[in-house]
C-alpha cells in the first residue's frame, strides 16, 4: 500500500468516524468558523486549564469529507498540548499546506500530514484549514 493510499483512509476514517464531533460540557470557549465559498461551518470548543493546557477540545457543524476529517485530526493532534505548542503545531499544518513545509515539518505533524495532498488543491485548502484557522483565533485570543 503507497502512502496516499494510506492517507487516504485516515481522512475517509476521520471523516466516516469522528472521535471529536460532540459538544463539550463546559468549554472554556467556543467559536463558529464559516466557508462561505462552499458551505463549510464548524463550531469548535475547547477547555484550556489553568496553565494554557488544552485538556479536552470538539466541534460539530457540517461540510465535506474533508473539512470534518481536518477538525477531528487537528483536535485529536493538539490535546494535552499548551497554547504556544498548539499555535506552532497549527503554524506548521498552515506551512504544510501552502507547501512551504520541510519533510521533517511535515513528519512532525502526524496524522495531520494525511491532507499534505491539499497543497496541490487550492480549492481544498479552504476545507482543510477552516478548523485550524478557527482554533488558532482562539488560542490567539481574537474570538
Amino acid at each position: 500500500m503507497d502512502l496516499k493510499q494510506i492517507y487516504r483512509e485516515i481522512v475517509n476514517e476521520h471523516n466516516l468516524h469522528p472521535e471529536h464531533k460532540r459538544d463539550l460540557a463546559n468549554p472554556t470557549y467556543v467559536l463558529q468558523g464559516v466557508n462561505p465559498t462552499c458551505g463549510d461551518d464548524v463550531n469548535i470548543q475547547v477547555e484550556l486549564d489553568e496553565n494554557g493546557v488544552i485538556t479536552d477540545a470538539s466541534f460539530s457543524g457540517a461540510g465535506c469529507a474533508v473539512s470534518q476529517a481536518s477538525s477531528d485530526i487537528m483536535i485529536d493532534q493538539i490535546i494535552g498540548k499548551n497554547k504556544e505548542e498548539a499555535l506552532q503545531f497549527i503554524e506548521t499544518f498552515m506551512e504544510m499546506v501552502h507547501g512551504t513545509a520541510s519533510e521533517e515539518e511535515i513528519e512532525s505533524l502526524d496524522e495531520a500530514a494525511a491532507l499534505s495532498d491539499v497543497a496541490h488543491m487550492p480549492a481544498r485548502a479552504k476545507c482543510a484549514t477552516l478548523a485550524w484557522h478557527t482554533m488558532e483565533k482562539i488560542l490567539k485570543g481574537e474570538e
